[in-house]
C-alpha cells in the first residue's frame, strides 16, 4: 500500500475527504517526526511505540577495498509494535 493507497483508505473509513484525510496523514507524520527530532518517545497504546535508537560510532570495512573506516555515531527512528497491533496480524 502507498501513501494514496492509505489516504484512500483512511478517507473512507473515517468518513472524510480525501483532502482531509491527506492533511491529517501529513500532520500525524510530522508530528512524529518533529517530536522524535527531540528525543521524544511516542507510545499509543493498542498500536505501537515510535522512538530513537542511538547507534554509536565503529569501525567497519569498505566491501569493494576491504580498507578499514568509521562510521560515525548515528541516531535511527525505531518502532515497536504493541501487542494488539501484532494480534490483529497473527489472527486467523
Amino acid at each position: 500500500m502507498n501513501r494514496t493507497e492509505l489516504v484512500d483508505a483512511i478517507a473512507k473509513k473515517a468518513d472524510l475527504s480525501k483532502k482531509d484525510a491527506d492533511a491529517a496523514l501529513k500532520a500525524f507524520i510530522d508530528t512524529v517526526g518533529t517530536q522524535l527530532k527531540k528525543g521524544d518517545k511516542i507510545q499509543l497504546v493498542g498500536f505501537g511505540t515510535f522512538e530513537v535508537a542511538k547507534r554509536a560510532a565503529r569501525k567497519g570495512k569498505n566491501p569493494q577495498t576491504g580498507e578499514v573506516i568509521k562510521i560515525a555515531a548515528s541516531k535511527a527512528p525505531k518502532f515497536k509494535a504493541g501487542k494488539a497491533l501484532k494480534d490483529l496480524v497473527n489472527k486467523k
